[in-house]
């Protein structure tokens, strides 16, 4: 006699997967039409869903699930004794990478719209698999640095700019499409790049050099070429170097071994060391930090992003979840306290989102005025932004309970990433102090920045007197280090309530000013204060699947 069925499974959500990642992202959708150039906006959108349908496709999630767990393995040498210095991946990175650079994410700088188009793929594609968007970035950010050498440019420029991937360890001339790296950091320095020690000996041939030293972070150790910063005879200095030099031969790239990471699994991060490496100057002799500030400024932008992304795809899964899942009688969405959580998340997910987004339609503008913009609000948005990508993932994990707590949910691995963006480009301080610099220094930035904000004036009484708070903060700039934090947080929260009372829909901006600006919230999520129509929030920040 057959025995009752112990195994039946209910009340479990289906995954949230076949869906198109960018459509179902209400606020990202309106940034994009907010911020393009109306001839090309139909052809964006047409390749924003394109890339948003695979990113949520369950063939992408696959593969970033197999990359995630089969992580890069370093080879130095090959089965005869000679030395190679190469990092294998798992063939699921691949397909990433090159996805990736098809859809355009490694070139913005001449495309009509190119980085409003670009940031919008970039926070798609980080919901598919964050560890390939290293890689994508720097490629993309090397194009400043590398213009103030315009041979270089010349050379370089269209290759980053390609949208074929090609893999191969070969001389970049004879490739349709290059990626790029960076190696700044040294052990003894960290952000302090100023006490670099590795050294650059000019050659005869103009502009070449051997560099000799360590770099105790290399981000993708496999890219075709890295920009470095080296002490040459005239003092720091940005350097070209090639993994492969034009007669096909290795150039010397020593890669000591790969880093053993909380997240960003996927990706490679190595140290590596120069022992007679050929090197092309990029820029004058003495002004490495200067000429790689482009770069880091273009790289930061897309920590903000990245942490943008990594927080839209949290909310919608903790949204997706609860709109299935019941307890006590009813939906977890329809409970008052889960609908505050959920509220709360997507406020914060929001702003990250409409900010983001309005930073890099100031890279298209161009004009002197958006350039000073975003000379604080770049390092202001990187510092705020990435530093609530942790708290997000780890309370919208929550909302799946235990099973946000097992990695087929996906939620721990973005919990992994979360943190890193804060620490890239320079961790909290560092933005922050270099916010302060440019107060400091650079009044027209600020003007810049008031500007914007004063955009909202009078449309919400909250948001009016956090900013008259804000100017009482910048009255007093003695002895303001130790504050600085205080300041970029207050500044970067007027600018995302600035852009959400003139953007969002009114349940969301009343939300945002009311907890954000109002101070009537608590010390965690879902403590919204009462009176808001959260459902409107929750119901906005929802994926249709």
């Amino acid at each position: 006699m057959a025995g009752t069925p112990t195994h039946t499974v209910t009340n479990q959500p289906p995954p949230l997967v076949g869906y198109d990642v960018f459509a179902a992202d209400r606020a990202l959708t309106e940034a994009v039409d907010r911020h393009t150039a109306p001839d090309v906006l139909d052809e964006v959108r047409a390749e924003l869903g394109a890339l948003g349908r695979a990113a949520g496709s369950a063939q992408l999630q696959e593969w970033a699930t197999q990359a995630n767990e089969h992580p890069p393995r370093l080879r130095t040498h090959d089965r005869y004794g000679h030395r190679v210095d190469e990092v294998e991946f798992h063939p699921a990175w691949h397909r990433l990478l090159g996805k990736g650079v098809s859809a355009g994410l490694t070139g913005a700088w001449t495309r009509p719209s190119g980085h409003v188009r670009r940031a919008a793929g970039f926070l798609v594609w980080t919901q598919a698999e964050a560890g390939t968007c290293c890689p994508l970035s720097m490629t993309h950010a090397a194009v400043p640095a590398l213009r103030t050498d315009p041979e270089l440019a010349a050379e370089w420029e269209p290759r980053l700019a390609s949208t074929i991937y090609d893999r191969q360890l070969r001389p970049a001339g004879q490739k349709p499409g290059a990626l790029f790296g960076m190696g700044m950091t040294e052990k003894q320095g960290g952000s302090d790049v100023r006490a670099n020690t590795t050294s650059a000996q000019p050659l005869a041939e103009p502009g070449t050099y051997v560099l000799t030293g360590h770099k105790w972070f290399c981000s993708a150790p496999m890219s075709d070429a890295f920009l470095v910063l080296a002490q040459a005879p005239g003092g720091l200095t940005c350097f070209l170097v090639p993994r492969v030099l034009p007669d096909g031969s290795r150039n010397v790239f020593l890669v000591q071994r790969l880093k053993d990471k909380l997240g960003n699994r996927s990706n490679a991060s190595a140290e590596v060391e120069f022992d007679g490496t050929w090197a092309r100057r990029v820029g004058e002799e003495g002004r490495g930090v200067p000429t790689i500030i482009g770069m880091v400024a273009a790289t930061r932008l897309d920590c903000a992003l990245g942490s943008a992304g990594l927080m839209r795809q949290a909310v919608a899964q903790a949204v997706h979840h609860c709109s299935y899942r019941e307890a006590f009688g009813g939906k977890l969405v329809d409970k008052p306290l889960m609908r505050n959580v959920l509220a709360d998340l997507a406020l914060e997910s929001e702003a990250a989102t409409t900010l983001a987004l309005r930073l890099a339609a100031a890279y298209d503008d161009g004009g002197e005025q958006e350039r000073a913009f975003l000379r604080i609000a770049v390092p202001a948005a990187k510092y705020w932004i990435t530093k609530r990508c942790a708290p997000v993932a780890v309370e919208a994990a929550e909302c799946l309970g235990g099973n946000g707590y097992v990695e087929e949910s996906g939620l721990p691995r973005l919990v992994r990433e979360s943190p890193l963006n804060s620490v890239w480009e320079g961790a909290g301080n560092v933005q922050a102090l270099d916010v302060l610099r440019a107060l400091q220094r650079e009044p027209g930035a600020l003007d810049a920045c008031l500007t914007e904000i004063g955009r909202a004036h009078g449309a919400d009484h909250r948001l009016d007197r956090a900013v008259k708070d804000l100017f009482t903060e910048l009255a007093d700039l003695a002895g303001i280090e130790g504050r600085a934090r205080r300041l970029v947080e207050r500044l970067a929260l007027v600018l995302q309530g600035s852009l959400l009372v003139r953007h969002a829909p009114e349940e969301v901006a009343d939300a945002f000013c009311a907890s954000r600006l109002g101070g009537d919230h608590g010390a965690s999520f879902g403590t919204l204060p009462a009176g808001l129509d959260l459902k409107s929030v929750v119901d906005r920040a929802g994926p249709a699947s």
